[in-house]
């Protein structure tokens, strides 16, 4: 697999959705407060269809719903944790609820997933987000690990009629491969190493986690799983049957229904004769300040603790 230049999800899926922009007038942007070079490209170009709504997270939504009623294609931009959990009645209501009803095509952009805003405190971590937007009904849910992957997603969005929720990563991040094939958008996972007794099931920048655990270990697979839901339940049991192990690896709590819980959904549905492991932060938050190396060492999901983890799964 190659590895192209280092960007951010941001700027990739922001700059694709500009280039849409000039030919599908049905797209608006919807930000709360947020500046990016690639956003200022977007407000110089489609002035008419980009509106900054200020630090308010809940009337965000609550134009976006609006405009989505009218036809329109929205895309509403802000923090992870305050588009979610500061407006989590609003997703409820106005998108998860409606939607069942009419469509609301609107694509809710979380930017600074997991611990990508190190050292601003469990204020602005986000380990919450991927449990809880999966919970709802009728919403699309996604972590993509690299930029790639999100500005594929612009398209997928554009084509989709219902709500969705996409987890970015505040810092730029190198691709896993040129691109992303059609199959594999669809499928809303892909398999990036075949092992045989160990597969590691990652989501977001875990993913880089796992590629270099399976680098230093024999025998073990990576599937990065950048759809959370909804997926191909069928095709991804297909693939982790061949396995005797599967550890579940996500920059969130675990057994609070994120990866983990879809996972060990999947497998018990199957019946499959599979243990299944799981990696991510225990129940309490992470006050210490440091770098994401330093905070994934305190919560034991740095590479050294995962591939211990490993190792004692194989035996």
């Amino acid at each position: 697999m190659s590895a192209p230049k280092t960007m951010t999800m941001r700027d990739a899926f922001i700059g694709t959705l500009c280039e849409r922009m000039v030919t599908d007038e049905s797209i608006f942007f919807l930000a709360a407060d947020l500046g990016a070079p690639a956003l200022d490209r977007m407000r110089s170009e489609f002035p008419d269809r980009f509106i900054n709504v200020g630090i308010a997270e809940q009337n965000l939504i609550n134009v976006a719903s609006g405009l989505a009623l009218e036809g329109f294609s929205v895309y509403t931009y802000a923090i992870a944790p305050f588009i979610t959990m500061r407006a989590y009645e609003q997703v409820r209501v106005n998108l998860a609820i409606s939607s069942q009803v009419r469509p609301a095509r609107v694509t809710m952009l979380g930017l600074g997933g997991g611990v990508s805003y190190q050292v601003s405190g469990p204020t602005h971590h986000c380990l919450e987000d991927l449990a809880i937007m999966r919970l709802l009904p009728n919403l699309s849910v996604y972590c993509p690990s690299d930029w790639v992957t999100a500005a594929a997603l612009v398209d997928r969005t554009r084509a989709a009629n219902g709500p969705s929720y996409i987890r970015f990563d505040g810092k730029a991040l190198p691709a896993l491969g040129e691109r992303i094939e059609a199959a594999e958008l669809c499928q809303g996972f892909r398999e990036l190493v075949r092992g045989s007794q160990v597969c590691l099931i990652a989501t977001g920048f875990m993913t880089h986690r796992a590629l270099a655990v399976a680098g230093e270990l024999a025998d073990v697979g990576v599937i990065d799983l950048f759809q959370l839901k909804p997926f191909d339940a069928e095709r991804l049991l297909e693939i982790i049957s061949g396995y005797r192990h599967i550890i579940t690896i996500e920059e969130g709590f675990i057994g609070a229904g994120g990866l983990d819980a879809a996972i060990g959904a999947l497998i018990s549905d199957a019946r499959l004769p599979l243990t299944l492991d799981r990696i991510g932060f225990d129940d309490r938050y992470v006050f210490e300040l440091g770098s994401r190396d330093y905070l994934h060492g305190v919560g034991k999901l740095d590479n050294a603790a995962i591939a211990q983890r490993v190792r004692r799964v194989l035996g």
